[in-house]
């Protein structure tokens, strides 16, 4: 945490909301999360943040009423996350595809395929 007048370090804010949280136990909203923080950010301080973590998939939002509320992605949701950015900015998406299934390891690959057929008849 950083107290008043103390200036934080490059990422030690995203670092502080997502601790905030995680520490919330339950999705927050920016109001919530600004109370947990120390020092005196804005709300739009906050609010900035969190749509930036947003952005990078770190925090996943839900809508309540006219706000959000914002968790803290696991794990899986931020590879996943990841992976669909890589595909969606590349210009040669079945080549970034024909690598990643290139890659597999022999015992990813019935798991792939059974993935993909559920997909599929999802629609």
């Amino acid at each position: 945490m950083v107290t008043a007048g103390a200036r934080r370090g490059r990422g030690d804010l995203e670092r502080e909301v997502l601790a905030a949280l995680g520490a919330a136990g339950a999705p927050a909203t920016p109001a919530e999360v600004r109370e947990r923080l120390a020092g005196d950010l804005a709300y739009t301080t906050v609010m900035t943040t969190l749509a930036r973590l947003h952005e990078k998939g770190l925090v996943l939002r839900e809508r309540d009423g006219r706000a959000h509320r914002y968790r803290v992605a696991d794990a899986t949701e931020v590879a996943a996350a990841r992976m669909r950015r890589t595909l969606e900015s590349s210009e040669r998406r079945e080549a970034v595809l024909a690598r990643f299934v290139g890659d597999l390891a022999p015992e990813d690959v019935p798991v792939l395929e059974r993935l993909l057929r559920d997909a599929e008849r999802r629609g």
